[in-house]
């Protein structure tokens, strides 16, 4: 094995959570008596974390007024610590794949830019609150992917040389802030992309699921 370490993007990585964002952002929307959002719409929007989310769903006629986005942000954070794990899905292969990564006695630790209290709750509605070394959410550090420094604090947790780290993600955001940190990155062809399938050419190898990437990491 090359890698001393692997790092997770959490959502389109490890969990489908659209259905997820798409309830609490229709319900920040109907309460500010705002047009709904269908979850294809939704789907398209995450990658950036939920600001950024909920300043797109409002932007589709025009852009919101200060105040408005900010009324939003709230109502927003309000409905989805209700709903936030209800109906998110794991992906294919990701337990059993997160599993064998476990038992390859690498450190593991996940990068996302959904905020802490979010992230921490969901792993622990779903299961994986044991499964990882270090969480670093979207408000750890002062910076979200795709800039480097979330994956270079997770290495730093880690006692991981950046270089000697595999990041796995689903978007250009995850394989961007990779390379910035001077990892590897790999994509699973299954996420979000902000709408846009990853390519080959996005990322250091496109994967199937995350036993497939275990298998070309020990290649």
């Amino acid at each position: 094995m090359k890698f001393k370490s692997v790092t997770f993007d959490l959502d389109g990585t490890l969990l489908d959570t659209v259905a997820d964002l798409a309830e609490a952002s229709n319900r920040t929307l109907r309460e500010l008596g705002q047009p709904t959002c269908s979850e294809d719409e939704i789907r398209s929007f995450i990658g950036r974390g939920i600001n950024n989310l909920v300043e797109r769903c409002l932007s589709r006629q025009q852009p919101p007024a200060a105040d408005l986005l900010a009324t939003a942000i709230v109502a927003f954070k309000k409905h989805y610590a209700v709903v936030n794990g209800d109906m998110a899905e794991f992906y294919p292969g990701v337990i059993d794949g997160l599993l064998a990564w476990k038992a390859s006695g690498l450190p593991l630790g996940v990068v996302t830019n959904k905020a802490a209290d979010f992230t921490l709750a969901l792993l622990k509605k779903k299961g994986l609150a044991d499964t990882f070394d270090v969480v670093v959410a979207g408000d750890t550090t002062p910076y979200k992917k795709p800039h480097p420094e979330p994956i270079l604090h997770a290495c730093r947790l880690l006692h991981s040389d950046p270089v000697s780290n595999l990041h796995i993600g689903d978007s250009i955001h995850d394989s961007h802030a990779a390379r910035a940190a001077g990892s590897t990155a790999y994509c699973v062809p299954y996420g979000y992309n902000e709408g846009r399938a990853v390519r080959a050419e996005d990322c250091d190898a496109l994967v199937g699921d995350l036993l497939a990437a275990l298998a070309l990491a020990r290649a």
